[in-house]
């Protein structure tokens, strides 16, 4: 159990009979000694927040979610195939829980699931992932890192702008929270 003076961002507690994870906390005291919190939960399962307010001193349920790392192995239809690098079980994980990451996931891509028991509840990438470019348009030579940016498509279908140096073939680093083109590793 945890109490409210001990709630922090991030924190996971069972609350109305579900799991959400701490977004805001803000103790707020009142007249007289008494004091409230105010907390913003996110539902780990759908993502929807609600606002509550409870008094301080209250106590919930902490819960303990495993980070497991998985391996990626296929996809069928919206169900993504990932294998647990530990106990190498097969995980299921719909493409709605895996939200922008189906955009980096080729084959042997290792991400960090977090499960509540058998149960998926989040998909954690790596801060940067390798991707080959399928398809641009090709540069010129003159062709310079600041001189501006094109589309170009990496393997999994994301469209990333890349400088217009960069050629179909080559591998690039690509930042998985902003989706920007970070350097380019290999040319072919």
């Amino acid at each position: 159990m945890i109490e409210t003076g001990n709630l922090r961002r991030g924190v996971v507690i069972e609350y109305e009979d579900a799991i959400f994870r701490l977004e805001e906390v803000k103790h707020i005291k009142m007249g007289r000694g008494g004091a409230v919190v105010r907390l913003k939960l996110r539902h780990v399962q759908d993502g929807h927040i609600i606002d509550r307010t409870c008094d301080a001193g209250a106590r919930f349920r902490q819960i303990r979610l495993e980070q497991r790392p998985a391996q990626f192995l296929y996809q069928d239809g919206d169900v993504f195939h990932f294998m647990d690098t530990e106990s190498y079980d097969e995980i299921l994980v719909s493409g709605d829980l895996l939200g922008n990451a189906v955009n980096y996931l080729k084959d042997g891509a290792t991400i960090e699931l977090e499960m509540h028991g058998e149960r998926v509840l989040d998909a954690t990438l790596p801060p940067s992932v390798e991707l080959e470019v399928a398809e641009t348009a090709p540069g010129f030579k003159g062709d310079t890192a600041a001189g501006g940016t094109k589309p170009a498509t990496v393997e999994t279908g994301l469209v990333v702008n890349v400088p217009l140096f960069v050629n179909a073939g080559e591998t690039i680093r690509v930042d998985t929270r902003t989706n920007d083109y970070i350097e380019r590793v290999r040319s072919s």
